[in-house]
């Protein structure tokens, strides 16, 4: 039911560091944990901006409480006035699904982790949807390794690398937290 590449890797040029395991394109990151899980080593250089003609929210949570359904919500709205929902194929269901709880696992762990979310931005071209959760922590988040189905916890992380096209961390340094983001294909 997770989306899949809809392109060759690097048909959008090189990828920043991320679960892929490339840093800026050219080295594989060191140190792949023993669960053969590969988890973001160097902090990615941020791109630009979004590309020419991408379609971009952006969602502050100052001041607001139930989150999570906030940030699904807002997402869902994004995905029908972009066209990804109603869904016409099952393909196009499950893309959306995916989207939506990538955002939720997303929002959760800067609920649980760092001191909650500050802002969500959503942003699609023709190939990919990424998601930024931008949050005050300092913490650096991975995949439980080795991932146990049936341990409590812990899965929000391996959902997102198993859903994902890629995902990272982005720091900004001298100011306080980070960007989590991650990519999805968008629906053919």
């Amino acid at each position: 039911m997770s989306t899949t590449r809809p392109y060759s890797p690097g048909d959008r040029g090189p990828e920043p560091s991320g679960a892929s395991g490339v840093s800026g394109g050219t080295a594989p990151a060191a140190g792949v944990p023993d669960g053969g899980v590969a988890a973001p080593t160097a902090e990615p250089a941020s791109p630009p901006g979004p590309p020419a003609g991408a379609l971009v929210r952006r969602l502050s949570f100052e001041d607001q409480s139930g989150v999570v359904p906030l940030a699904r919500d807002f997402t869902r709205q994004a995905l029908y006035d972009w066209g990804w929902l109603p869904a016409a194929t099952a393909d196009r269901r499950a893309a959306a699904e995916d989207v939506l709880l990538v955002v939720s696992e997303l929002v959760t762990n800067a609920c649980l982790h760092a001191e909650g979310p500050d802002l969500l931005t959503i942003t699609s071209d023709r190939k990919v949807i990424r998601l930024e959760v931008t949050d005050r922590g300092t913490g650096q988040p991975s995949p439980r390794t080795p991932h146990r189905a049936g341990r409590p916890g812990g899965h929000g992380m391996f959902i997102v690398q198993r859903l994902c096209l890629d995902w990272g961390v982005q720091r900004t340094p001298d100011v306080a937290g980070k960007t989590v983001w991650a990519e999805l294909g968008t629906p053919a």
